[in-house]
């Protein structure tokens, strides 16, 4: 099953530096403002990735680059995203292939289903809310295990016109289904994605930013989790000028599990950004996170951001998050924040670490000893690195596609040593 449709718009350092993760009792906490969602300011008790939620474009200032939220992020480089100075006439084709089980419709914003499980965190989302004109709704209906993915593609056709677009994900109690978002083209793309997973479902989520390199695209894409629901995200961004992508997760009711993983490759003068939130409110949930990311050539910029909030009536949570970057040439520069904030001392486990540095000298020179050219050596530590999350995605086509995407990377720094 085929659908088609337009989505139209309606100080960098040379040197690799690593971001300093801040320490949970370094952080305040207030008392919770209660809201209605649709209405007003949601003002998040902590110091989260955003400190307010609203579907009001008026209620966020356009940002300066001074706030937390925005100061590894070159505005300059958003082309009016931020600002609402971009012209939004630009053109994203979107294609879906459905799995038999799934239904899927493509909806005007006055559907009932859009915006209940995420309201915008920042100016960006907020734009993208107003102005998108038509969503895609996929429905996977209740106790139904899908026999294939279902594939939504967006196709960039102008990035010299902004365009935005808006996609919720329903899984009904008791279904198992995988998605895959593909982008590719030339766009400048900003869009929310919703996922809502039912009591006892099953999500698996693959998101690959493959866009040209005049690409920039900033997403939100926001689970909300059922009773004993389960899901498992894989974020693998490779193409773009630059690329901001925001995973969240919150929990509905006990039980829930989420698994967040991404593979990031920058070259020289790309920006790859990712900003998570997991967000621990009720008791006995689970969450872990691992991001792994290389970089080569200069002015290639990498951040990640991981905050996740254990609140006082989360007890039993057992999370854990992990960031580890690869620095393969002089040049490059990578932001590395993880945040765990504990509110509770009944915790099953709780933890976070980042790590990021060259190639290790000795490994390197214990694959020469044994004949191994230096090019093949570096290939085959980078492989592995990233390849334990590769090796993660379930959907065979798509994991081949990125080996095969991490491989031309590889090949591209090669190419520029041998001339």
């Amino acid at each position: 099953m085929e659908r088609r449709a337009d989505e139209r718009g309606t100080s960098e350092e040379a040197s690799a530096t690593v971001g300093t993760a801040r320490r949970a009792d370094e952080r305040g906490t207030s008392e919770e403002a209660s809201a209605t969602v649709g209405t007003g300011v949601d003002v998040k008790p902590l110091s989260t990735l955003h400190d307010r939620a609203s579907y009001d474009l008026a209620d966020f200032e356009v940002p300066t680059g001074r706030e937390e939220e925005w100061r590894f992020t070159p505005l300059r480089r958003l082309r009016g995203l931020h600002n609402g100075t971009a012209e939004p006439h630009g053109k994203v084709i979107v294609e879906v292939e459905a799995a038999p089980e799934a239904t899927v419709e493509t909806v005007g914003r006055d559907d009932a289903r859009l915006g209940r499980a995420y309201v915008p965190a920042d100016r960006v989302s907020a734009q993208a809310w107003s102005a998108f004109t038509q969503a895609v709704v996929v429905t996977v209906p209740k106790e139904a295990v899908a026999s294939a993915p279902t594939v939504i593609r967006r196709r960039g056709e102008d990035a010299s016109s902004a365009s935005y677009g808006h996609t919720t994900v329903i899984l009904e109690p008791f279904a198992e289904a995988t998605v895959v978002l593909a982008h590719r083209g030339s766009a400048t793309y900003a869009d929310n994605v919703e996922f809502v997973v039912g009591d006892g479902a099953r999500l698996s989520v693959i998101s690959l930013q493959d866009w040209a390199d005049d690409s920039v695209h900033v997403s939100h894409q926001h689970a909300r989790l059922g009773r004993d629901a389960r899901f498992v995200s894989h974020n693998v961004t490779l193409g773009g000028d630059l690329v901001r992508i925001s995973p969240s997760v919150e929990y509905g009711a006990p039980g829930g599990d989420a698994e967040l993983y991404g593979v990031y490759f920058a070259d020289g003068g790309q920006h790859l950004e990712h900003r998570l939130l997991v967000d621990h409110t009720v008791p006995h949930c689970r969450s872990r996170v691992d991001y792994r990311g290389a970089l080569q050539d200069q002015d290639a910029h990498a951040v990640w951001i991981g905050d996740v909030i254990i609140r006082a009536e989360a007890e039993g949570t057992d999370t854990y998050e992990l960031n580890r970057n690869l620095v393969l040439t002089d040049g490059t520069r990578v932001d590395s924040v993880p945040n765990l904030e504990i509110l509770t001392g009944e915790v099953a486990g709780a933890g976070h670490a980042s790590a990021s540095g060259r190639l290790d000298d000795e490994h390197l020179f214990y694959l020469q000893a044994r004949g191994i050219t230096f090019d093949e050596a570096r290939r085959m530590v980078v492989r592995g690195f990233l390849g334990q999350l590769v090796e993660r995605i379930e959907v065979p086509e798509v994991r081949e596609k990125v080996r095969d995407a991490i491989e031309a990377e590889l090949d591209v720094r090669r190419r520029d040593v041998e001339r």
